[in-house]
């Protein structure tokens, strides 16, 4: 697997590209698209409830919160248990929990932010894996304003670690462009909760 640093500085986001026959990406988008409990979830930002602009699902050890929508704690289904297992052999971490969104078509979209909830730690390693069709993907550093964009692929990874999710923000933005079905996994290990 060929891997490179895609941030020019504070953070490390490595772009892989898994071609190692373990998966047929195609069949296994066709499965996660067709087997997986998509929800269109409301969220609430700047005091507003507002339908977010994709379909999601979670599957992990706890539940997960943020803007205002509450996944519950689920056991991971066997084909993103061998994703899970794929992902940590490519990063070289652990995952307990996974995101997955279904951008449906270039209407679909999920704005400016970065992945720093309390329950991920100081300096979380996410290992983000894109399926279907090629979208763009945008990072903007927080201070210097300066962006980075990138065509993710079928098969590829994308690992973000180091300061990445404090310096950076990163966003997959609409497209006018005709685009078929995107699906995105994002392996994240939260924390244990504190009482």
């Amino acid at each position: 697997m060929q891997e490179r640093n895609v941030l020019p500085y504070d953070g490390q986001a490595y772009l892989i590209g898994d071609m190692s026959g373990a998966f047929e990406w195609p069949k296994a988008a066709a499965c996660l698209a067709e087997t997986m409990p998509w929800r269109i979830e409301t969220a609430r930002l700047f005091g507003r409830a507002m339908p977010v602009p994709r379909m999601t699902a979670w599957f992990g050890d706890a539940d997960y919160t943020y803007s205002g929508i509450r996944h519950r704690a689920a056991a991971f289904p066997a084909i993103v248990q061998r994703l899970r297992e794929r992902a940590q052999n490519v990063s070289g971490a652990s995952y307990n929990s996974v995101l997955l969104n279904l951008y449906r078509n270039g209407a679909d979209s999920v704005g400016w932010h970065s992945d720093n909830e309390a329950g991920l730690g100081e300096r979380p390693i996410i290992a983000s894996l894109s399926l279907g069709a090629t979208r763009r993907f945008q990072f903007r550093h927080r201070r210097t304003k300066e962006t980075i964009t990138l065509e993710l692929e079928e098969g590829q990874w994308l690992v973000m670690a180091g300061e990445t999710q404090r310096c950076w923000l990163h966003q997959v933005p609409k497209t006018n462009s005709a685009v078929g079905r995107r699906i995105n996994l994002t392996f994240r290990r939260m924390l244990a909760s504190r009482s």
